[in-house]
């Protein structure tokens, strides 16, 4: 059969802190014709170096990396080569973790659950310059978006009183209980209930969730 111009192969980094499951994918991903594995990684500073370095047309990357995000890591990889590709491979079918995937600029977000037959098939398909989503994570993220355009997500937002919106800002920022309640005048316990009440109205499950509602609905402030 006559190769096409088109036949050379994915050049792939493969990003992932563990290394059994790093290697388990270089070897999974290497005996396949159409890839090449240039570099791996296990920290988001290895990656972005290693982006920058062997300008790969595919990054296999994990969420949670020891130094960081592997969001954040393909944020900042995409912004200075926009060619790359990057598809996030994690074991969290976090539905917060999808939209800031989307947003930093990912082409997928699978699942590591997936057999290795149909991640290669995905690969190939973002290697096509397709987009694409684990059936585990599509539906709830085509639910906020319908939401999003019916106009009816925002009132998340809207159930928040100042005070609340103020202290939401604050554990964007990263700020402690401790912190909060000494920069607003209020008790440990106090700042602990707002915390609560706000994750509740805004269906976020935990703090760390706080820094990407924000950044996506440019809160007043989060500037």
């Amino acid at each position: 059969m006559t190769e096409g111009p088109t036949s050379r192969p994915l050049r792939l980094l493969v990003v992932d802190d563990h290394e059994v499951v790093r290697q388990g994918l270089v070897s999974l991903l290497e005996r396949r014709e159409g890839f090449q594995v240039v570099a791996q990684a296990g920290t988001v500073a290895e990656a972005i170096e290693a982006a920058h370095k062997y300008q790969p047309d595919l990054i296999v990357m994990d969420v949670r990396l020891p130094d960081g995000s592997g969001i954040e890591a393909c944020r900042e990889i995409r912004s200075e080569q926009p060619q790359t590709r990057v598809v996030i491979l994690t074991s969290y079918p976090d539905e917060e973790a999808v939209f800031a995937s989307i947003v930093a600029g990912a082409s997928g977000y699978l699942l590591k659950q997936i057999r290795g037959r149909d991640l290669v098939a995905a690969l190939e398909a973002v290697g096509r310059g397709e987009s694409l989503l684990d059936p585990a994570v599509t539906e709830k993220v085509l639910d906020r978006v319908r939401r999003i355009a019916s106009g009816t997500y925002t009132d998340e937002l809207a159930q928040l009183t100042r005070q609340e919106q103020k202290i939401l800002l604050l554990i964007a920022e990263g700020k402690t209980n401790k912190e909060i309640a000494a920069e607003i005048f209020l008790s440990d316990k106090t700042v602990k209930n707002y915390v609560s009440s706000i994750l509740a109205k805004l269906n976020l499950q935990r703090r760390s969730q706080a820094a990407a509602f924000v950044a996506r609905h440019r809160l007043p402030g989060a500037e």
